[in-house]
């Protein structure tokens, strides 16, 4: 069995769950009281209930006999009697900020397992002592631009917004996964505690859900098309109705937008189109691929990594996020995009960073490392500035370019 590890000196601490104390005596009804609180059964009969706080993970699994336990196709640990039961335990500690997979395996027999492991660092839970921002109420938009669309969204505002100083702006895609605090992507904590620490500015968020219109789901049609749309829908009807009630910057330096799959391309298209209103990006899992490719009528995410080395160069700074095993369908590749993306941005003397897992398609990994991924995009600004000329890092310019060395069929 692997030690727990302590968190990293310096970093702010966690209260730790009792469930790892009580690992200790795993006969106990107070440790099977903690995994029954924690855990769904359903999840420990198909061999999915995992818990983490950190880099710390208890995991169990029912079975009739002894599962050995997989790491990132590794094996970890195997797993221990729960007395009295056909459960079994392992606990262990697992890198923090970035995502893993697990899979048990029982005579050679592979069952069990997740993908989605998120092993979050301290940044991403609320902290004593720092001042939480107060989270507006679902708004709802009808738009003009989109012809009838409606879009929720919502405000946080934090708690150091002063209404006599403009803040700073980011906003995101899929806003409704971001609005529970405790939920996958911990972003009201990280924004709370980022600000806190002074690794990024006082900041206005804006989590807009896609839109809909009628029984249409517009969120392909509003994230994947390449033109200016939803920058202009952002610029001139989200934005414009914000500012009314909230001083928000308005030059590009001070402004960031960041999603998820579809809404990574998204982001990563309302700054190409308008850097002068986003210079920011966070695209992570990004769907730099054919989805709303129109051959010879409409551009679709397929064509960035050849428009950022053919046409002029935009002052932006991007964080690229994907995994090995991310999607490969019809629509393309996402893992072999987003290299692509990555070489192409390296090319042109971008300011970029491309972090890479062995994820699937989903956000764990992006919402694990969230508090460096924002550091490092806010990383030296002046709020006494209306702009920078981002330049790429003196350590990349001397890294090679990303090759694919190894193939999972040999």
């Amino acid at each position: 069995m692997r030690m727990l590890a302590l968190l990293a000196a310096g970093l702010p601490l966690m209260a730790a769950d009792p469930i790892f104390s009580l690992s200790g005596k795993p006969q106990s009804p107070e440790f099977q009281q903690a995994i029954q609180r924690l855990m769904k059964d359903e999840d420990v009969a198909q061999g999915r209930a995992i818990f983490g706080e950190g880099p710390r993970f208890i995991w169990v699994a029912q079975a009739d006999s002894a599962p050995e336990l997989y790491v990132n196709d590794e094996p970890f640990a195997r797993l221990e009697s729960i007395p009295g039961t056909n459960r079994w335990f392992a606990t262990g500690s697992l890198k923090a900020g970035t995502s893993h997979n697990f899979h048990y395996r029982i005579g050679g027999r592979s069952f069990g397992g997740r993908t989605d492991v998120a092993a979050y660092l301290p940044e991403s839970y609320s902290q004593p002592g720092v001042p939480q921002g107060k989270l507006s109420e679902k708004r709802v938009h009808t738009s003009k631009i989109y012809d009838g669309t409606t879009s929720d969204y919502w405000i946080y505002v934090p708690a150091q917004y002063n209404a006599s100083e403009p803040a700073a702006l980011m906003v995101w895609q899929d806003g409704q996964g971001h609005i529970d605090r405790e939920g996958g992507a911990r972003t009201l904590n990280v924004a709370d505690n980022l600000i806190h620490q002074k690794k990024i500015p006082v900041m206005i968020h804006v989590f807009i859900s896609p839109g809909v219109r009628g029984q249409q789901r517009m969120r392909s049609i509003q994230y994947d098309t390449v033109n200016d749309t939803y920058a202009r829908f952002l610029r001139d009807e989200i934005l414009a109705d914000v500012s009314r009630e909230y001083r928000i910057r308005t030059d590009g330096y001070s402004r960031a937008i960041a999603g998820n799959s579809s809404g990574g391309i998204c982001a990563f298209n309302a700054a190409w189109h308008q850097p002068d209103q986003f210079a920011r990006v966070l695209s992570r899992i990004g769907s730099f691929t054919s989805i709303q490719w129109k051959p010879g009528t409409l551009e679709g995410g397929n064509v960035y990594p050849f428009k950022i080395r053919k046409e002029p160069k935009r002052n932006i700074r991007v964080w690229l996020q994907d995994g090995s095993l991310d999607l490969e369908n019809s629509h393309g590749s996402w893992p072999l995009q987003n290299i692509q993306m990555a070489n192409s941005l390296k090319m042109m003397g971008y300011d970029y960073r491309l972090s890479w897992g062995n994820g699937t398609h989903n956000g764990a990994h992006g919402s694990a490392e969230l508090p460096v991924a924002l550091a490092w995009l806010w990383r030296d600004y002046d709020a006494a500035k209306t702009g920078q000329v981002f330049a790429q890092e003196a350590a990349e310019k001397d890294k090679p370019l990303y090759r694919v060395v190894k193939l999972n069929r040999e």
